[in-house]
């Protein structure tokens, strides 16, 4: 695999850049000069490369499907973390499973990308970043470490609903409905009126862009300075629908409890919104957003890293759904 020509920041996307621009430099690498280039060969490269990550992925506890690895930041250089240290990134190379899976790193980047830049989304600061070798991988910023390294409490919502594939079953995270995430929220989460909209804003995001994969532990609580909880940044979003047949939402019962689940799509989403105590202007806020900016998605799906019949897929898919949200 050949490295990419790097014309776009592979931080931000922004056009013009042979590497991190300053801004990627700031957000995802406390202003470092980070190269976009990682000192190691990719994983299943060579024999002393499987060795190296093979003893990372004993470190790392992060849960999920797709390898993980575990990364700090030591001056201006990445590195994988030595026994005893805790990394401050995740690194997620090319996983082992799924359709077209060179595409998935550049597709989750540029879908956090697009849940930031155009829809104002909080979200896990984030990069594309390369092996020597030329395979690309995605890096993100730990949320959850502060600037002192500091760890701080995160639950996800599986959790905080007391769900463990002991008590529920291997399918425990997909179990249920997205409403009950707003109501472990009322019950956990004292700024409730100012978090409730920004999940509801995330749903309708990942509804947009076919993340069939939002399952209860892709949410979480985070502490604040308070000692309390909010909604944490948003992280682990991508086009899911590329790589894997899936429902157009993660959850087995959709947005609502089946009862309440009738007409189009924006329906639902404008009943879940009365549901979790929603005023009217913050739907109707959020709705026009995620029906407009077509411009900008598109400006940045052309400046991905995806491969050009992957970007026209990611393009097409974006205009099947906004097409179904914007039926009344």
């Amino acid at each position: 695999m050949n490295l990419p020509d790097i014309q776009h920041c592979p931080g931000t996307l922004a056009p013009g850049y042979h590497t991190y621009s300053r801004t990627a430099l700031v957000r995802v690498f406390k202003g470092r000069k980070v190269s976009h280039l990682l000192p190691y060969d990719s994983p299943a490269s060579n024999a002393a490369m499987d060795e190296l990550f093979d003893e990372n992925r004993k470190r790392i506890s992060i849960s999920g499907v797709q390898e993980k690895f575990s990364v700090l930041l030591e001056k201006n250089k990445l590195r994988l973390i030595n026994e005893g240290e805790r990394g401050s990134y995740i690194l997620k190379p090319i996983p082992a499973a799924g359709r077209r899976p060179d595409q998935m790193p550049a597709n989750e980047h540029l879908t956090m990308q697009i849940a930031r830049q155009v829809y104002h989304i909080e979200t896990a600061e984030n990069a594309l970043i390369f092996f020597r070798n030329g395979a690309p991988a995605y890096i993100t910023k730990r949320f959850d470490v502060d600037e002192n390294d500091r760890k701080l409490a995160q639950e996800d919502f599986a959790s905080l609903a007391g769900r463990t594939p002991q008590t529920h079953g291997e399918h425990y995270k997909y179990l249920g409905n997205y409403l009950q995430l707003f109501q472990l929220m009322q019950k956990y989460v004292p700024a409730y009126p100012v978090e409730a909209p920004k999940l509801l804003k995330l749903l309708m995001f990942n509804y947009l862009f076919s993340n069939g994969d939002a399952h209860f532990k892709n949410f979480s609580l985070l502490e604040t300075p308070m000692e309390d909880y909010r909604l944490s940044p948003a992280y682990d979003l991508l086009n899911s629908r590329i790589h894997i047949k899936d429902k157009d939402f993660a959850l087995d019962d959709g947005l609502l409890p089946k009862n309440l689940a009738q007409g189009k799509i924006m329906q639902q989403f404008s009943v879940l919104a009365d549901q979790a105590g929603i005023s009217r202007a913050s739907f109707d806020a959020i709705r026009q957003l995620m029906l407009s900016e077509t411009d900008k998605v598109q400006e940045l799906t052309l400046a991905s890293y995806l491969d050009e019949t992957t970007k026209r897929n990611y393009w097409q898919s974006y205009q099947g759904r906004l097409r179904q949200l914007e039926k009344t």
